[in-house]
């Protein structure tokens, strides 16, 4: 995919339309930015609030996984992580979702 190397956004500091420089910097997992999966997360902050505690697995393991229908292997492309300088105040936004992509072209 073609990106240029300038855009015309909306800049959520200054309010207004102002030219962008576009930046790709290098897509984080989820290690990197959390040392715990979601999953883990969410049964911890439920344990805090003292729900999810006592006996049984609360019908959610009844069955064993089936491995040949999961999902194995690596993703073939990684998403994107663009950043947009302001023109004008120099502050730099974050794109909101990445979109997956094997070759990103900046021009």
């Amino acid at each position: 995919m073609k990106v240029p190397k300038q855009m015309k956004r909306l800049c959520p500091k200054c309010k207004k339309h102002t030219p962008h420089k576009v930046s790709q910097a290098k897509r984080k997992g989820l290690n990197a930015t959390h040392h715990q999966t979601w999953g883990s997360r969410k049964r911890q902050s439920l344990r805090n609030r003292g729900v999810g505690i006592g006996m049984g697995n609360r019908g959610r393991f009844s069955r064993k996984a089936i491995t040949k229908f999961k999902m194995t292997g690596k993703k073939l492309t990684k998403k994107t992580d663009f950043r947009y300088e302001c023109g004008e105040c120099k502050y730099v936004s974050v794109q909101a979702t990445g979109m997956r992509l094997k070759k990103v072209e900046i021009q």
